[in-house]
């Protein structure tokens, strides 16, 4: 039977990957100039959380989707520094809270990191 905090994290990935084609434009503005293919790579880790979601749910992917979001959170973490450093694109969202995007990549790790 899944915990709580495993049917959260599934939650929150589903909702994400979903985002990432309900509101691509967000997700694309995030894209650091020097990455290819940025729809693409949109798309994909969209599929990506969707799927890794789902897997968090089975006892006999859980382990492998845990690792998977882990990897995924260090694969865009330069999208967040971007998203940081790159002011004039992301006026409406403070600072702060971009700010906090960047350690709670860590604490979103440590979470999944509870289910390997």
């Amino acid at each position: 039977m899944p915990t709580i905090g495993l049917v959260l994290m599934s939650a929150l990935y589903l909702w994400s990957g979903i985002n990432h084609f309900r509101k691509p434009t967000f997700y694309l503005k995030m894209m650091p100039p020097y990455l290819p293919n940025h729809s693409f790579l949109v798309n994909a880790s969209g599929v990506a959380e969707i799927v890794l979601a789902i897997g968090l749910l089975f006892n006999i992917t859980q382990s492998w989707a845990a690792w998977g979001i882990i990897a995924l959170l260090i694969a865009v973490f330069p999208a967040n520094i971007y998203m940081l450093t790159a002011t004039d694109r992301f006026r409406r969202i403070p600072n702060w809270l971009k700010w906090v995007r960047l350690p709670l990549q860590v604490v979103l790790i440590w979470w999944a990191w509870q289910y390997v």
